[in-house]
């Protein structure tokens, strides 16, 4: 039977994160078992602390064993791969990062994400060198990429036509500043909802998740949101159903969890 829909999965950033020691976790949750409670109430959760800091395959190991079957990480690329002038030169730190024992999540591993600088323009042969570098596998894992974009520069055809050439998703980023990009360039979505508030309990008002999760489904069944800006509205991608990634972040950080949790009730 052919698959209509993919899979919609919704998390927020990490699982540390003080206010939710009284706002989420349980009274008198030791900080060593958050993680284990996170990954049983959200169904993914992006990994931010690899952006900044490298870990160890045992790290890894760790993570995977803690979160239960059917569980995704999605994990930030370090940033010394992409906060560089020229992109084409990024393969050794890019190795370097996905030879740390990302692999090590198994089936756990979804996709990773290469945030770039709000600085760092739109240059089709200098994006196109990078794109040229993500490899399909690592340790016989297969890697899914998306690219997080923050220059209005971006938002032009070629990057789109680029991005679905190599099967890159880029990131749509529901943010005050950053350019929104609803184009579906990969084989699969990934959102990153960044306007929330901390004094609305689900961290998005329940109309605006009621909308995200007409979006959500919308994307799942390989089609594109009318209602979302595009790069190049005039090229379509193949309707083809797409697992789905929403990630509640930055804003109203205190209620991210819950906002991820009342999506995925909607959904």
């Amino acid at each position: 039977m052919t698959k209509k829909s993919g899979t919609i999965r919704a998390g927020m950033g990490g699982w540390t994160f003080e206010p939710w020691d009284t706002s989420f976790y349980p009274e008198k949750l030791a900080k060593a078992k958050q993680l284990n409670f996170a990954s049983r109430q959200v169904p993914t959760i992006e990994v931010n602390g690899t952006y900044y800091s490298s870990f160890k395959e045992p790290t890894f190991v760790k993570w995977a064993s803690e979160a239960p079957e059917g569980f995704v990480y999605a994990l930030k690329g370090n940033r010394f791969v992409t906060n560089r002038r020229v992109l084409g030169e990024a393969g050794e730190s890019m190795m370097r990062f996905l030879e740390s024992g990302v692999a090590a999540l198994g089936e756990k591993l979804g996709p990773i994400l290469w945030q770039f600088m709000p600085t760092k323009k739109f240059d089709a042969d200098d994006f196109g060198a990078f794109l040229k570098l993500l490899p399909e596998k690592q340790d016989g894992v297969k890697l899914s990429h998306a690219v997080e974009v923050r220059n209005e520069s971006f938002v032009v055809p070629e990057f789109v036509a680029l991005a679905r050439k190599h099967n890159v998703a880029i990131v749509y980023a529901d943010h005050e500043k950053y350019p929104a990009i609803a184009d579906v360039t990969g084989d699969f979505v990934y959102a990153r909802l960044q306007t929330g508030s901390d004094e609305i309990p689900t961290c998005y008002k329940p109309s605006a998740l009621d909308a995200w999760a007409v979006r959500a489904k919308t994307w799942a069944e390989g089609k594109v949101p009318v209602d979302l800006p595009r790069a190049d509205p005039a090229t379509d991608a193949p309707v083809t159903p797409r697992d789905v990634f929403v990630y509640f972040i930055t804003s109203g950080k205190v209620h991210a969890p819950h906002g991820a949790m009342a999506f995925m009730e909607r959904v």
